[in-house]
């Protein structure tokens, strides 16, 4: 037999609990009776070592809640406040703070075309930001300035908002638009290093926009105009066919998705490297060329050559979405841990890939398939590569024990070891079936073939729409919320923490 090693770090998340909150109904009209969360995000500034704490908008309220390890069940409402616009109906959120009380802040908006900020412990509205021209769909806050929120309108627009108060006189301190996008937006996203923006809609384009330095606080009675950025550095419409409603970095790469097309793109901007100095408002590319379907500053096409401006990477397969739009997928990461990439469908699915196993599934194989190898020496195979072993009818023992594996290994994700095996060829060691399926799941050069999740969780309920996905900031939470107002708790290393307590009571 194999030895073991023993690992948590694999580990992707599972089903905890769920939350429902159903007080809506009273504050919605009669022909609006479908209510839904639509955002969730966790409280980013508190100490990691604290419980975490996630906000989640519905249409006319805003839940907080606070999780924890030790509590059964897993969640303690903190705060509720409800919006009593008449004309809001929300639906993004994203978190700050005061400058100078660190109260956090929780910034909410909607159909009402408002930024609303709220003190969260004392559930009251602290300002109003107002500017845009439509419906705001998305929000996100710089990850290098606490005090800038970025907004995506049915305007057409990004705005950039301040919430220091050397910017009270004019919030708004610069705004993206122009030649960008024709349609309303959807997502808006920053770059790690806080000067860079992505924004996607209704137009199927994605822009990528390099913020210039922020206006100097206000002297006197005439507040600085917000700086307007008139052409965004690179611009698309051919990752996607559809309306595109989620975008985010992975570092300097592009992780996207789009209506209809079942898959989360990852690909790359030719050229572009947040290492490199930031690029000059001239150097955008302008609309001289109107039949251009990707204009770019990082790789700028010329009489003489036309280099590829962008190149797809990966695909991950997100079935069973349908009509819907406005799915929102999250990754996961951080430096010392791997990167997770999370998504819920329109039939109840939750979906995770580990993209650290992609890397791992690639050395294992090329290990195994090197002919150069001492073959008398074990192969590290993880523990989550799992050859598939069909039940034996009537066996009974068997089929609990494999029941028992399948729950382990392939639902939950929780494949921690590592196994040691003599291996001569993969081909004679497993069988096609196993092959197939770990290259559904892990290979890379299949670039034909969208990545299949890696462990997934079915929902009870019936149709359940995943609007938004949330890590805390360890990644041991993942939080999904979305139609019949409900909130999708999951977590992983549940079993390490308890290990954890044991080993700290005296004996």
């Amino acid at each position: 037999m194999p030895s073991a090693i023993s690992s948590d770090e694999w580990d992707l998340p599972r089903l905890k609990a769920s939350i429902g909150f159903e007080d809506d109904y009273q504050y919605l009209t009669s022909d609006d009776q479908d209510t839904e969360f639509f955002d969730v995000k966790f409280y980013p500034y508190a100490d990691v070592t604290h419980d975490p704490v996630f906000a989640a908008v519905s249409k006319k309220h805003v839940v907080i809640y606070r999780l924890s390890t030790k509590a059964n069940p897993p969640y303690e409402l903190v705060q509720l406040f409800r919006d009593d616009d008449k004309e809001a109906l929300n639906c993004s959120c994203t978190w700050s703070k005061d400058p100078e009380t660190e109260v956090p802040y929780l910034c909410v908006a909607g159909r009402d075309a408002k930024i609303k900020v709220y003190d969260v412990v004392q559930g009251k509205l602290v300002k109003v930001l107002i500017g845009h021209g439509g419906e705001i769909n998305d929000l996100a806050t710089c990850p290098t300035n606490f005090l800038l929120v970025a907004s995506a309108s049915e305007d057409t627009t990004v705005r950039i908002w301040s919430l220091d108060p050397a910017h009270s006189k004019q919030p708004c301190v610069c705004l993206l638009a122009g030649e960008g996008h024709s349609s309303g937006l959807l997502t808006v996203a920053f770059h790690n290093s806080g000067r860079y923006v992505l924004s996607a809609g209704h137009d199927n384009v994605i822009c990528l926009w390099t913020l210039p330095n922020l206006p100097p606080e206000s002297n006197g009675k005439t507040p600085a105009k917000p700086i307007v950025i008139h052409y965004p550095h690179f611009f698309t419409s051919e990752v996607h066919s559809g309306i595109v409603d989620c975008v985010a970095f992975f570092g300097d790469l592009v992780l996207s998705r789009a209506c209809h097309e079942d898959i989360i793109v990852l690909w790359r901007i030719e050229g572009f490297s947040s290492r490199d100095p930031l690029p000059e408002i001239s150097e955008a590319p302008t609309t001289s060329d109107t039949e251009r379907l990707t204009r770019s500053a990082f790789a700028p096409a010329t009489a003489s050559a036309c280099p590829p401006q962008y190149t797809r990477l990966l695909e991950f397969w997100t079935p069973h979405c349908g009509h819907q739009f406005y799915l929102r997928f999250k990754l996961f990461h951080d430096k010392d841990k791997h990167p997770v990439l999370a998504f819920g469908n329109a039939k109840a699915m939750i979906f995770f890939w580990d993209l650290a196993r992609l890397g791992s599934y690639h050395n294992f194989i090329s290990e195994v398939r090197d002919s150069d190898r001492d073959k008398s020496q074990p192969v590290h195979r993880p523990g989550w590569l799992a050859p598939i072993n069909h039940r034996h009818k009537g066996d009974a023992v068997s089929k609990l024990r494999d029941a028992a594996s399948d729950r382990e290994s392939v639902a939950s994700g929780r494949t921690g070891s590592v196994d040691l095996e003599t291996h001569l060829d993969v081909n004679t060691n497993y069988s096609q079936e196993t092959i197939e399926s770990w290259e559904l799941k892990y290979d890379m050069t299949r670039v034909e073939e969208p990545i299949r999740a890696h462990a997934q969780s079915n929902i009870t309920v019936k149709d359940f729409v995943g609007r938004q996905v949330a890590w805390s900031a360890s990644g041991e939470w993942c939080v999904v919320v979305g139609s019949k107002n409900l909130a999708i708790i999951l977590q992983r290393w549940h079993k390490r923490d308890q290990a954890n307590d044991k080993e700290k009571k005296p004996s």
